[in-house]
């Protein structure tokens, strides 16, 4: 199992680290999730894909806040990963960030999980 660091970037209001743990890619951001640091989630979930790593878990428990152009970062992320035979699963959403998808209908569309441990269950 690897549980090695491979990347992390960070701009003002969200830090978004990488890592890999068996077929998964492990992406966490931490902070607010916006339009002004949208691309900070959406470049490292798309190199991801572009590795080969197509099943994507966001581990969304630092996540304090998130918009409609970081909800749309990580739709795009899903139809990307799912082109590629993966897909993306959402782990340990606080409140405030699962009240976003809640109202816009799109934790229809995501595997959405309680913890990251259950988001790693392969």
């Amino acid at each position: 199992m690897d549980r090695g660091m491979v990347g992390s970037t960070s701009r003002g209001r969200l830090r978004v680290e990488v890592r890999h743990q068996g077929v998964s890619a492990v992406v966490t951001p931490a902070g607010e999730l916006d339009h002004h640091t949208a691309e900070l989630l959406r470049e490292p979930l798309e190199q991801c894909v572009t590795d080969g790593r197509s099943r994507l878990v966001v581990d969304c428990s630092r996540l304090e806040f998130c918009d409609s152009t970081g909800l749309n970062v990580l739709l795009g992320a899903r139809l990307k990963a799912e082109a590629a035979g993966g897909g993306v699963h959402l782990a340990g959403m606080l409140p405030v960030v699962a009240r976003v998808f809640e109202i816009t209908g799109a934790e229809a569309v995501f595997t959405v999980h309680d913890t990251l441990d259950a988001a790693l269950v392969e």
